[in-house]
Protein backbone atom coordinates (compact mmCIF):
# COMPACT_ATOMS: atom_id res chain seq x y z
CA UNK A 1 0.00 0.00 0.00
CA UNK A 2 3.26 2.27 0.83
CA UNK A 3 5.02 4.36 -1.66
CA UNK A 4 8.03 5.82 -0.78
CA UNK A 5 7.94 8.48 1.94
CA UNK A 6 4.71 7.65 2.70
CA UNK A 7 3.20 6.11 6.00
CA UNK A 8 2.08 2.51 5.65
CA UNK A 9 -1.51 2.19 7.53
CA UNK A 10 -0.98 -0.89 9.25
CA UNK A 11 -4.17 -0.86 10.69
CA UNK A 12 -6.04 -1.14 7.03
CA UNK A 13 -4.00 -4.37 6.64
CA UNK A 14 -5.36 -5.76 9.63
CA UNK A 15 -8.81 -4.97 9.16
CA UNK A 16 -8.58 -6.35 5.38
CA UNK A 17 -7.60 -9.42 6.92
CA UNK A 18 -10.24 -9.63 9.13
CA UNK A 19 -12.57 -9.05 6.44
CA UNK A 20 -11.22 -11.83 4.44
CA UNK A 21 -11.16 -14.23 6.89
CA UNK A 22 -15.26 -13.37 7.47
CA UNK A 23 -15.33 -13.91 3.62
CA UNK A 24 -13.93 -17.36 3.70
CA UNK A 25 -15.92 -18.01 6.79
CA UNK A 26 -18.78 -16.82 4.50
CA UNK A 27 -18.27 -18.80 2.03
CA UNK A 28 -17.67 -22.13 3.64
CA UNK A 29 -21.57 -21.53 5.23
CA UNK A 30 -22.89 -20.76 1.28
CA UNK A 31 -21.73 -23.94 0.32
CA UNK A 32 -22.58 -25.69 2.98
CA UNK A 33 -25.91 -24.36 2.41
CA UNK A 34 -26.49 -24.28 -1.45
CA UNK A 35 -24.15 -26.69 -3.14
CA UNK A 36 -24.12 -29.64 0.35
CA UNK A 37 -26.84 -31.13 2.01
CA UNK A 38 -26.68 -29.08 5.29
CA UNK A 39 -29.34 -26.47 6.49
CA UNK A 40 -27.97 -23.56 7.90
CA UNK A 41 -31.74 -21.59 8.85
CA UNK A 42 -30.00 -18.35 8.95
CA UNK A 43 -27.99 -17.96 6.44
CA UNK A 44 -29.88 -15.95 4.42
CA UNK A 45 -31.32 -14.21 7.09
CA UNK A 46 -32.17 -10.35 7.38
CA UNK A 47 -29.18 -9.91 9.74
CA UNK A 48 -26.84 -12.17 8.20
CA UNK A 49 -27.49 -10.09 4.65
CA UNK A 50 -26.95 -6.95 6.96
CA UNK A 51 -23.30 -8.50 8.51
CA UNK A 52 -22.60 -9.60 4.76
CA UNK A 53 -22.89 -6.30 3.32
CA UNK A 54 -21.35 -3.71 6.32
CA UNK A 55 -18.44 -6.01 5.71
CA UNK A 56 -18.18 -6.27 2.57
CA UNK A 57 -18.87 -2.69 2.17
CA UNK A 58 -16.16 -1.86 4.24
CA UNK A 59 -14.01 -4.13 2.19
CA UNK A 60 -14.66 -1.56 -0.58
CA UNK A 61 -14.22 1.36 1.24
CA UNK A 62 -10.65 0.07 2.35
CA UNK A 63 -9.93 -0.63 -1.33
CA UNK A 64 -11.03 2.60 -2.43
CA UNK A 65 -8.63 3.93 0.12
CA UNK A 66 -5.94 1.86 -1.70
CA UNK A 67 -6.38 3.72 -4.55
CA UNK A 68 -4.30 6.76 -3.10
CA UNK A 69 -1.61 4.55 -2.94
CA UNK A 70 -1.44 2.82 -6.22
CA UNK A 71 0.82 3.99 -9.12
CA UNK A 72 -1.23 2.83 -11.37
CA UNK A 73 -4.94 2.00 -10.84
CA UNK A 74 -6.04 1.18 -14.46
CA UNK A 75 -3.17 -1.21 -14.68
CA UNK A 76 -4.34 -2.81 -11.18
CA UNK A 77 -7.98 -2.90 -12.51
CA UNK A 78 -7.45 -5.07 -15.58
CA UNK A 79 -4.97 -7.20 -13.16
CA UNK A 80 -8.21 -7.61 -10.83
CA UNK A 81 -10.95 -8.04 -13.44
CA UNK A 82 -8.45 -10.37 -14.99
CA UNK A 83 -8.57 -12.52 -11.75
CA UNK A 84 -12.66 -12.20 -11.79
CA UNK A 85 -12.43 -13.46 -15.44
CA UNK A 86 -10.77 -16.61 -14.46
CA UNK A 87 -13.61 -17.50 -11.97
CA UNK A 88 -16.02 -17.17 -14.00
CA UNK A 89 -14.49 -19.72 -16.19
CA UNK A 90 -13.74 -21.76 -13.32
CA UNK A 91 -17.53 -21.26 -12.33
CA UNK A 92 -18.60 -22.00 -15.70
CA UNK A 93 -17.05 -25.25 -16.54
CA UNK A 94 -16.97 -26.90 -12.62
CA UNK A 95 -20.00 -24.91 -11.11
CA UNK A 96 -22.36 -23.98 -13.86
CA UNK A 97 -24.97 -23.45 -11.13
CA UNK A 98 -23.32 -21.28 -9.41
CA UNK A 99 -21.74 -19.26 -12.24
CA UNK A 100 -19.84 -16.29 -11.69
CA UNK A 101 -20.98 -13.36 -13.89
CA UNK A 102 -20.09 -10.37 -12.24
CA UNK A 103 -18.89 -10.68 -8.46
CA UNK A 104 -16.82 -9.07 -6.27
CA UNK A 105 -13.94 -9.08 -7.59
CA UNK A 106 -15.01 -8.16 -11.63
CA UNK A 107 -16.65 -5.42 -9.39
CA UNK A 108 -13.00 -4.44 -7.63
CA UNK A 109 -11.26 -4.22 -11.25
CA UNK A 110 -14.12 -1.87 -13.21
CA UNK A 111 -13.83 0.02 -9.86
CA UNK A 112 -10.25 0.50 -9.79
CA UNK A 113 -9.98 1.40 -14.18
CA UNK A 114 -13.20 3.66 -13.54
CA UNK A 115 -11.28 6.00 -10.59
CA UNK A 116 -8.18 6.01 -12.20
CA UNK A 117 -9.85 7.31 -15.34
CA UNK A 118 -11.50 10.27 -13.29
CA UNK A 119 -8.63 10.89 -11.00
CA UNK A 120 -7.56 14.06 -12.63
CA UNK A 121 -11.41 14.88 -12.14
CA UNK A 122 -11.95 13.63 -8.70
CA UNK A 123 -8.73 15.88 -7.07
CA UNK A 124 -10.68 19.06 -7.87
CA UNK A 125 -13.43 17.92 -5.56
CA UNK A 126 -12.87 18.62 -1.76
CA UNK A 127 -13.18 15.49 0.19
CA UNK A 128 -15.13 17.36 2.42
CA UNK A 129 -18.01 17.31 -0.36
CA UNK A 130 -17.06 14.44 -2.14
CA UNK A 131 -16.75 11.92 0.91
CA UNK A 132 -20.73 12.59 2.30
CA UNK A 133 -22.05 12.95 -1.15
CA UNK A 134 -20.46 9.71 -2.47
CA UNK A 135 -22.22 8.30 0.83
CA UNK A 136 -25.04 9.75 0.28
CA UNK A 137 -25.48 8.12 -3.52
CA UNK A 138 -24.65 4.90 -1.97
CA UNK A 139 -27.70 5.00 -0.26
CA UNK A 140 -29.85 6.59 -2.97
CA UNK A 141 -28.97 3.83 -5.16
CA UNK A 142 -29.28 0.80 -3.12
CA UNK A 143 -32.09 -0.33 -4.61
CA UNK A 144 -32.08 0.56 -8.41
CA UNK A 145 -31.45 -3.68 -9.07
CA UNK A 146 -35.55 -3.68 -8.01
CA UNK A 147 -36.26 -0.23 -10.53
CA UNK A 148 -36.11 1.94 -7.44
CA UNK A 149 -34.06 4.67 -6.23
CA UNK A 150 -34.52 7.54 -3.53
CA UNK A 151 -34.30 7.45 0.11
CA UNK A 152 -37.06 7.33 2.57
CA UNK A 153 -40.05 9.08 1.37
CA UNK A 154 -38.62 10.63 -1.72
CA UNK A 155 -37.85 7.69 -4.33
CA UNK A 156 -38.95 7.13 -7.79
CA UNK A 157 -38.80 4.62 -10.08
CA UNK A 158 -36.56 4.16 -12.97
CA UNK A 159 -36.95 3.70 -16.43
CA UNK A 160 -38.47 -0.11 -17.61
CA UNK A 161 -36.23 0.19 -20.30
CA UNK A 162 -32.97 -0.10 -18.83
CA UNK A 163 -33.63 -3.28 -17.24
CA UNK A 164 -33.49 -6.28 -19.34
CA UNK A 165 -30.68 -5.70 -20.85
CA UNK A 166 -27.80 -8.58 -20.20
CA UNK A 167 -25.05 -5.85 -20.62
CA UNK A 168 -26.48 -3.36 -18.36
CA UNK A 169 -26.39 -6.21 -15.49
CA UNK A 170 -22.96 -5.56 -14.98
CA UNK A 171 -24.32 -1.77 -14.01
CA UNK A 172 -26.90 -2.64 -11.70
CA UNK A 173 -29.48 -2.96 -13.85
CA UNK A 174 -31.48 -6.65 -13.52
CA UNK A 175 -32.13 -9.25 -16.42
CA UNK A 176 -34.50 -11.97 -16.03
CA UNK A 177 -32.41 -15.07 -16.78
CA UNK A 178 -29.02 -13.48 -16.18
CA UNK A 179 -27.93 -14.75 -12.41
CA UNK A 180 -24.64 -14.08 -10.93
CA UNK A 181 -23.79 -16.35 -7.48
CA UNK A 182 -21.59 -13.55 -6.26
CA UNK A 183 -23.31 -10.17 -7.49
CA UNK A 184 -21.34 -6.69 -6.44
CA UNK A 185 -22.81 -4.30 -9.52
CA UNK A 186 -20.94 -1.28 -10.28
CA UNK A 187 -23.90 0.82 -8.96
CA UNK A 188 -24.66 1.17 -6.09
CA UNK A 189 -21.23 -0.19 -4.95
CA UNK A 190 -18.99 2.02 -6.59
CA UNK A 191 -19.86 4.98 -4.29
CA UNK A 192 -18.65 3.79 -1.26
CA UNK A 193 -15.76 2.62 -3.47
CA UNK A 194 -15.11 6.41 -4.58
CA UNK A 195 -16.22 7.73 -0.31
CA UNK A 196 -13.09 5.40 0.05
CA UNK A 197 -11.19 7.83 -1.92
CA UNK A 198 -11.79 11.14 -0.54
CA UNK A 199 -11.39 9.42 2.90
CA UNK A 200 -8.26 8.35 1.98
CA UNK A 201 -6.82 11.73 1.22
CA UNK A 202 -6.82 12.25 5.38
CA UNK A 203 -4.96 9.30 5.57
CA UNK A 204 -2.32 9.07 3.09
CA UNK A 205 -1.84 12.73 4.45
CA UNK A 206 -1.09 11.80 7.81
CA UNK A 207 -4.24 12.62 9.30
CA UNK A 208 -6.17 10.00 10.28
CA UNK A 209 -5.75 9.35 14.07
CA UNK A 210 -2.06 7.47 14.91
CA UNK A 211 -2.93 4.07 16.17
CA UNK A 212 -4.00 3.47 11.88
CA UNK A 213 -0.17 3.64 11.29
CA UNK A 214 0.40 1.18 13.81
CA UNK A 215 1.21 -2.46 13.80
CA UNK A 216 -1.26 -4.66 16.32
CA UNK A 217 -1.56 -8.09 14.81
CA UNK A 218 1.46 -8.72 12.45
CA UNK A 219 -0.02 -12.11 11.35
CA UNK A 220 -3.28 -10.57 11.04
CA UNK A 221 -1.68 -7.83 8.55
CA UNK A 222 0.09 -10.56 6.55
CA UNK A 223 -3.25 -11.79 5.33
CA UNK A 224 -4.64 -8.45 4.85
CA UNK A 225 -1.48 -7.77 2.47
CA UNK A 226 -2.61 -11.20 0.44
CA UNK A 227 -6.31 -10.65 -0.04
CA UNK A 228 -6.29 -11.15 -3.86
CA UNK A 229 -4.47 -14.56 -3.24
CA UNK A 230 -6.74 -15.72 -0.39
CA UNK A 231 -10.17 -15.04 -2.29
CA UNK A 232 -8.73 -16.44 -5.64
CA UNK A 233 -7.93 -20.23 -3.98
CA UNK A 234 -10.25 -20.53 -1.22
CA UNK A 235 -13.28 -21.88 -3.20
CA UNK A 236 -11.58 -24.26 -4.61
CA UNK A 237 -10.14 -25.41 -1.60
CA UNK A 238 -13.59 -25.49 0.33
CA UNK A 239 -15.04 -27.31 -2.25
CA UNK A 240 -12.68 -29.48 -2.84
CA UNK A 241 -12.54 -30.57 0.80
CA UNK A 242 -16.48 -30.36 1.16
CA UNK A 243 -16.82 -32.74 -1.88
CA UNK A 244 -14.76 -35.03 -0.09
CA UNK A 245 -16.43 -35.24 2.95
CA UNK A 246 -20.10 -35.42 1.41
CA UNK A 247 -19.96 -37.47 -1.73
CA UNK A 248 -16.41 -39.31 -1.20
CA UNK A 249 -14.41 -40.49 -4.02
Amino acid sequence: MARSGLRRVYFMDELRGFLIIFVVLYHLLYDLTVIFPVEIPWMFSPWMNTLRDLFTGTLITISGISCLYSRSNIRRGFKTLGCGLILTAATYFFIPGQIILFGILHFFGCAMILYGLVEKLFSHIPAWIGFPLSVFLFFFTRNIYYGVVGLGGFSFYMPAFLYGHPLLFPLGFACPGIFSADYYPIIPWVFLFFAGAFLGRFIRAGKAPDFLYRRHFPPLAFVGRHTLFIYMVHQPVLYGILYLIFRGV
